[in-house]
């Protein structure tokens, strides 16, 4: 069995698109497709999933600060990933967490919903996948109601220790159960289309290189 470090390792390797090509391949979630990198990070994330899920603050008095207390025992290659069920009129994610990840090796931060200080998220090279940035502060609005526990990101299911890979293309989730398949088949796909990219260049016709009869080499039942 593979190791969760050789996961990771294998999954930086490839890019979000083949990742997702591979799950639709084997009939799999994964692909969300309403978050985007807030700052031009230029490289792959690729982590193991830890979870967040934040709810409205409803008592009275001084709480503990949203994702302080995953952040704090985080591990090198763990991605956060915050559910904030989509709200976009309140951050989840800032600069004093981001400058906390990064003491802790933490690969990047994913929430499903706002974030803010993303000067600050760039300037510690920490990428931050979000819906968007707003200035409005979690404090006082928003708790943490849980961790590492199974959440919901844009519709797609995610539980801590399964595996992401986030680009500039998007965001993609990898269940921990199907990672060695479905990694198996991006890169069989990465591959491919490198071959379909050469002989773009070397002067074959585009039409005839991306028809869909070049396609059926890669099968879901071929892992």
């Amino acid at each position: 069995m593979t190791s969760p470090s050789e996961i990771v390792a294998a999954l930086g390797m490839l890019d979000s698109c083949a990742v997702s090509d591979a799950l639709d391949t084997l009939g799999l979630p994964g692909a969300v497709t309403v978050l985007r990198p807030m700052w031009p990070a230029g490289r792959t994330v690729a982590g193991r999933v830890r979870t967040v899920t934040a709810a409205p603050k409803a008592a009275a008095g001084p709480a503990t600060h949203i994702a302080t207390p995953l952040v704090a025992i985080a591990e090198p290659d763990d991605v956060v990933v915050i559910d904030n069920h989509g709200r976009i009129d309140v951050s989840c994610w800032g600069g004093l967490l981001a400058e906390a990840a990064v003491q802790r090796g933490i690969a990047g931060v994913i929430v499903d919903g706002a974030c803010r200080d993303v000067q600050e998220s760039e300037a510690l090279a920490l990428p931050v996948f979000a819906r968007q940035a707003v200035p409005v502060s979690a404090r006082g609005r928003i708790v943490q109601q849980a961790m590492d526990e199974r959440i919901q990101v844009a519709g797609v299911s995610v539980a801590s220790h399964d595996y992401v890979i986030a680009d500039v293309n998007g965001v993609v989730f990898v269940a921990a159960d199907q990672a060695e398949r479905v990694i198996a088949l991006a890169q069989r796909i990465a591959d491919r289309e490198a071959r379909m990219a050469e002989a773009v260049r070397s002067g074959r016709d585009v039409s005839e290189v991306m028809h869909d009869s070049q396609f059926p080499t890669v099968t879901a039942d071929q892992h």
